[in-house]
């Protein structure tokens, strides 16, 4: 055997022993700085903080809005969409696909309002308050964070910013990050230190998660929407007909 032959040999064990030590290092700090799923979630309870509730249950199920706000999120991260931001003709996409403000109409159809109509009915009187809009398309405004982030500054109650205010923050709250690129549903579970899940999908693996101290944006809307402070024309029923 030539020498040649030998070196690529020898190096090999070396090479072997390498390439463990990186993968076992990479998957430390995978497991260091995953964010976690949602069964190793605490709750409200843990922490004596109370769970509010809404005065209103729009849809008449008997739970009130920011439970089904709750429940309609949590059934879209289960369902687990395909991120996907194609433009639809018919404005609603398909619930096997999805972005993270599709999650909010979701939450929405739950409680039983249609927020598309909504939206687009607060456009249609107000246009200039959506700096984003130049001509109305009912079919992709309320399907972007920027218009959202409008709505609610407008219709629902601004809240704390700060993540570590734990009882500041509630299930079916709605939040915002970044430049408005990103928004997501508070969660009923909540970290060791008490601070909330969000359900959001950016197409990450798991849709319920720490996301709040594990973000890469910085938090720049906190609402919590209330029927009962919204004009009554701004109050539009989901028509089954509508379901994509």
């Amino acid at each position: 055997m030539k020498r040649s032959d030998i070196e690529p040999l020898r190096r090999t064990p070396l090479l072997l022993i390498v390439s463990a030590v990186l993968l076992l290092l990479a998957a430390a700090a995978i497991l260091k700085y995953r964010i976690p799923v949602a069964s190793r979630g605490y709750s409200a309870k843990d922490f004596g903080i109370r769970v509010l509730k809404s005065p209103v249950d729009f849809n008449g199920n008997g739970k009130d809005d920011y439970a089904d706000f709750l429940a309609g999120a949590r059934k879209d991260a289960e369902n687990h969409p395909d991120y996907d931001s194609s433009y639809q003709d018919t404005g609603w996409p398909p619930d096997n696909k999805g972005v993270c403000a599709d999650v909010i109409w979701r939450a929405f159809r739950e409680a039983g309002y249609d927020l598309r109509a909504m939206v687009d009915a607060d456009v249609a009187v107000a246009l200039e308050d959506y700096p984003r809009i130049k001509k109305p398309d009912s079919n992709i405004d309320f399907r972007r964070v920027v218009n959202l982030k409008v709505f609610f500054e407008k219709y629902a109650q601004s809240l704390t910013l700060d993540p570590t205010e734990i009882a500041e923050w509630q299930p079916g709250d709605i939040v915002i990050f970044g430049s408005n690129k990103h928004i997501g549903i508070v969660s009923d579970r909540r970290n060791q230190e008490g601070i909330c899940w969000i359900i959001h999908n950016g197409g990450q693996l798991h849709r319920e998660e720490d996301y709040l101290s594990h973000r890469t944006m910085r938090i720049t809307g906190h609402y919590r929407f209330d029927a009962s402070a919204v004009p009554e024309e701004l109050q539009i029923p989901w028509d089954p007909a509508n379901e994509p």
